[in-house]
């Protein structure tokens, strides 16, 4: 995906942020390490995330990589031996990039990961965090932590267990080994497969479909899917109600029953 135009730069260009027609580009920009994710990069993503959350002309997000061989590799491992070396430099690499898997995990508009090429490891784990993912023929997946001699957390588990069920998830973990673009969509790792030619534009189109619909009702269903995902104790039903609430008190719901009357399309303003 050509996200490069009008983008602005952060993490010294490894990520580009640019805005079209409500859709919010974020690119992985490390091609020549085939978009191997670094601690500057994840310091890159909260930024841009951050801003995002709060600007009112990103409705919802798309997560690419820069050229065609991959959407993110997986952690930059040249950054291994000094940030990663031992438990306690493993817990100095996850307090440093826990604010970008934090925003991440948090961001209240939807997401949508745009795959091509190589999705491993940590780049797997931040196409798990999107709330769709769509990739190119060809794509392949895997989490090669046992080859490593590492073990994953138990978010990024966890996410994977809940889309593809434990039995897949343990296959993956255990093995270590790439599956293709088919076999992830056949396991639910991923929502659609399409050819490499088609991938921009299909996920263009759904996610112009996403930013041209009620705002307020998209947060409101973010949060609840979030919310269903969670154990029973540590869901917060009362948020759950006032999102829904706010929905069915919102000026946008007014305008849909209009449009829908009237046989027009509706413009929503988010309130």
């Amino acid at each position: 995906m050509d996200h490069n135009a009008n983008a602005t730069a952060y993490a010294s260009g490894k990520m580009l942020a640019a805005v079209r027609d409500g859709v919010g580009l974020i690119t992985f920009n490390q091609p020549e390490k085939r978009n191997a994710m670094s601690v500057e990069m994840w310091d890159g993503l909260a930024d841009i995330l951050d801003v995002w959350e709060r600007a009112p002309a990103v409705h919802v997000v798309v997560l690419a990589g820069a050229g065609d061989k991959a959407f993110v590799s997986g952690a930059d491992i040249s950054q291994f031996e000094q940030r990663r070396g031992n438990a306690d430099a493993q817990r100095e690499y996850d307090r440093l990039t826990s604010a970008g898997r934090a925003k991440l995990a948090a961001f209240g508009k939807p997401v949508i990961a745009c795959i091509q090429g190589f999705c491993l490891g940590g780049g797997l784990g931040i196409a798990l965090q999107a709330d769709i993912r769509v990739a190119a023929e060809g794509s392949m997946f895997g989490i090669p932590a046992a080859k490593l001699g590492i073990a994953y957390g138990f978010d990024m588990v966890r996410r994977l267990v809940s889309l593809v069920g434990p039995a897949h998830a343990a296959t993956l973990l255990f093995t270590g080994e790439r599956i293709g673009a088919a076999e992830a969509a056949r396991i639910g790792l991923v929502n659609q497969v399409v050819p490499a030619a088609a991938l921009e534009e299909t996920v263009m189109k759904m996610a112009r479909g996403i930013a041209g619909n009620a705002p307020l009702s998209i947060s409101s269903m973010k949060l609840i899917l979030r919310q269903a995902t969670l154990d029973p104790a540590n869901r917060d039903m009362d948020a759950v109600e006032r999102a829904v609430a706010a929905c069915f008190d919102s000026a946008d719901y007014a305008e849909g029953r209009t449009a829908f009357m009237e046989k027009r399309r509706p413009v929503f303003r988010g309130v």
